[in-house]
Formats: C-alpha cells, sequence, structure tokens
C-alpha cells in the first residue's frame, strides 16, 4: 500500500481528482493517510474530513521563522512516514533538507508544460496569464519529481491542452485542471504505486508491466 500525503494551499481540486481515482480503482494500492495545508481555510481540508482522511493546517504564519516552520513541517511529514508526497496546488517552496530527506518521494503538478511559464512567480492564474500574453497555441500540465530548484526536477508525465480563441486566463486554467491536471496527476501516482517509474541520472524512466516483472 503506497502511503500518500497530500499538501495544498486552496480548494483541492486536485486532490479531489486523487481520491476520486482511487476509489473508482484508477490509482492502484494506495491511500491518502494525511492532507496538509499552509491555509486554515482551505477547502481541501475540508474535501479530506469529509472523507474521513486526517487534515491539519501547518501554516508558517504560526512560526517566528521559517527555519522553524520548514522544522516542523519536516517533523510532522517523518511522523506520517509518507511513501510519497504530493504537492497539489502548494503555494509554500519545500526546502532543501525535506527535499532531501524524501528523495525521488515527491511530486509537484504545475500547470504548464516545462519548461515553458515555470520557476520563481509562475504560479496559478499567472501561469496562463503569461501563456495567453505570449499568444502559445498551446499549453498543458506537468507532473515532476521536486528538487532544490524550483519546478526543475525530472519530469514524470506532461499533457498539452490546446488553447482556444477568447480563452481568458481563467477559462485557460480551467481546461488545463480538466484536461490535463486531473489526469496526468492520477495517472503519476497510479504509475508510482505500480513501481513502474525510476529516476535515473535525474530523468526518469517510465516502464512497463512487463519490463518491471521481468526484473
Amino acid at each position: 500500500m503506497l502511503r500518500v500525503v497530500v499538501l495544498v494551499s486552496g480548494g483541492g481540486t486536485n486532490l479531489a481528482a486523487i481520491l476520486d481515482a482511487i476509489e473508482r480503482g484508477g490509482i492502484s494500492d494506495t491511500e491518502v493517510s494525511l492532507v496538509l495545508s499552509n491555509n486554515a481555510g482551505a477547502y481541501a481540508l475540508t474535501r479530506a474530513r469529509e472523507r474521513g482522511i486526517p487534515a491539519e493546517c501547518l501554516s508558517p504564519g504560526a512560526y517566528d521563522t521559517r527555519e522553524a516552520f520548514h522544522k516542523a513541517l519536516y517533523q510532522r511529514l517523518k511522523e506520517a512516514s509518507p511513501d510519497l508526497i504530493v504537492l497539489a496546488g502548494y503555494l509554500v517552496a519545500i526546502p532543501p533538507e525535506i527535499v532531501e530527506a524524501f528523495p525521488n518521494q515527491i511530486i509537484n503538478i504545475h500547470p504548464s508544460l516545462i519548461p515553458s511559464f515555470c520557476g520563481t512567480g509562475y504560479y496559478g492564474l499567472k501561469v496562463h496569464e503569461a501563456a495567453l500574453a505570449r499568444g502559445v497555441r498551446i499549453t498543458g500540465a506537468t507532473v515532476h519529481f521536486v528538487d532544490a530548484g524550483t519546478d526543475t526536477g525530472p519530469i514524470l508525465l506532461q499533457k498539452a491542452v490546446e488553447v482556444q480563441e477568447g480563452d481568458t486566463p481563467k477559462s485557460l486554467q480551467r481546461r488545463v485542471m480538466e484536461e490535463a491536471e486531473w489526469k496526468i496527476l492520477p495517472a503519476a501516482i497510479d504509475r508510482i504505486a505500480r513501481g513502474l517509474v525510476k529516476v535515473e541520472n535525474g530523468k526518469v524512466r517510465l516502464l512497463d508491466e512487463c519490463t518491471e516483472d521481468a526484473q
């Protein structure tokens, strides 16, 4: 059983996609054991509690320093003993010490086709505003492993989404979520749960089940 901790800052639509996929069998042998948010008002916490999943707020504002918050986050994650940590719209940077403590065990969903429109300052609607301002015809979403940089870790899955005439940042954001994020994030977790993902030399190698069975 893959034990997953989900970190989220807002409404938790990607969390809902994960939980729905687990319930219908789209993610194999996996449980979400804890949901953490930096925002006490995040609807994601309500989503989790309604499904009987422990849900807690761990806010940087409750600590005197960012270092104290990082220590508390690290301790809570260690207590939870996750096999995988999923950043599902988590707007707090993960410090290097946590990345090092959970090597290749943290994945993030980003609403663009990395390396486009990613890195510091690109989050939420800002990503889609930038895509529309640049006039791209194709955007999408990326699931990647988290390293010490910002959106720089090994890419696991990507899915393209067409930009339509008359799109606004909000309409594009919604389509990217529906057509890409809610599909590839559960798919990535399922592949990890089935042992079909390996990280080698800073790149992801996706295995098929026959290849894995032969090893």
